[in-house]
């Protein structure tokens, strides 16, 4: 019991403190900047994070669809609103599976290409987003740390590295039924990006879904008052999804609005202006999730609720081998 709840409790903890901290620091800071906000840019910031999600929901339905699975644009997306916000409460990204099992038992389909789903989604999310970053490094490479351009370049490589295995790995067969697995979602990826026309489709997607964040980003500085170089906040958009990706906190929270602050403070903003900026951004974009993650739920019904809790008490892989719900 204890491993479960310490599970839980210790990366919430740490979200916590890193949001407490930041705060704490420019507190009076904050409250003056918060009386002179300007509401038609958060707005604007809302309703292209709903676009974005629609945009995520869209580039989501091609995937499955790929793997032989056809589903309408709402049911895709609030597959996407509620896995995210399982993620916002559950540690190392847990919530992806809620996706597998609602696939499971609305559709039928099988938990490999729920699997391949996800996969797919996360390689073109990192891989994409690390071409934006190499896209900004040069005017700004004097304030870019050195770690992260190493990082932007192992990412790109990685992604090379496992484009060409996917190529290799037709020639491989199967000898025992972990292999047998793997090389079936290694297949599966292959099929979402096998034509020129699929390749270009979940590219271009992805880039204007991050596109659509990074904007996002700059409006909440704009609704402050304050005008960034909008390549600066693109650098710190995709530094912060880079530290994201690594799942210390649920979410995210608090390691994201870490690494803005960072990057911000590096281009020269202020410590108050960033900190603002960097909490405001993930509180929008974390209230957008959560909406929509609570509509999701009457979308899908009781049973959805039934899995949530069930995630929350127990191992995903146990539930997966009673075979879902």
């Amino acid at each position: 019991m204890w491993k479960k709840i310490s599970a839980i409790l210790i990366p919430t903890l740490i979200a916590a403190a890193l949001i407490v901290f930041m705060l704490y620091r420019v507190w009076d800071d904050l409250l003056e900047a918060i009386q002179h906000i300007v509401p038609v840019y958060l707005v604007a910031a809302i309703l292209i994070c709903f676009g974005a999600w629609y945009l995520r929901g869209w580039r989501y339905q091609y995937i499955i669809e790929r793997l032989g699975t056809t589903i309408s644009l709402s049911f895709s997306t609030a597959c996407i609103y509620l896995s995210q916000t399982a993620n916002l409460i559950l540690p190392a990204r847990l919530g992806d599976f809620v996706r597998l099992f609602i696939l499971k038992h609305e559709k039928g389909t099988p938990y490999t290409n729920g699997f391949t789903s996800i996969v797919a989604e996360r390689v073109y999310d990192i891989v994409i987003i690390a071409v934006l970053g190499l896209l900004a490094l040069p005017l700004l490479i004097s304030i870019v740390p050195e770690w992260f351009v190493w990082t932007i370049f192992i990412v790109l490589a990685a992604g090379a590295a496992f484009c060409a295995f996917l190529i290799f790995s037709k020639r491989l067969h199967a000898e025992n039924k972990i292999l047998k697995k793997i090389l079936e979602v290694l297949d599966q990826l292959r099929q979402v990006s096998s034509t020129p026309r699929s390749l270009a489709a979940l590219s271009l997607s992805s880039a204007v879904i991050w596109m659509m964040d990074i904007i996002i980003c700059y409006l909440v500085s704009l609704m402050f008052g304050v005008t960034l170089s909008f390549m600066l906040v693109l650098l710190a958009i995709v530094i912060g999804n880079l530290v994201k990706a690594v799942p210390i906190t649920p979410g995210g929270i608090g390691t994201y609005e870490l690494a803005l602050v960072v990057t911000f403070e590096l281009g020269g903003v202020p410590a108050a202006t960033a900190t603002l900026i960097a909490v405001v951004d993930h509180l929008v974009k974390n209230l957008i999730t959560l909406t929509g993650g609570v509509v999701s739920l009457y979308y899908f019904g009781d049973w959805a609720v039934s899995l949530l809790k069930r995630l929350f008490r127990e191992d995903a892989k146990k539930i997966k081998e009673e075979g879902g719900v």
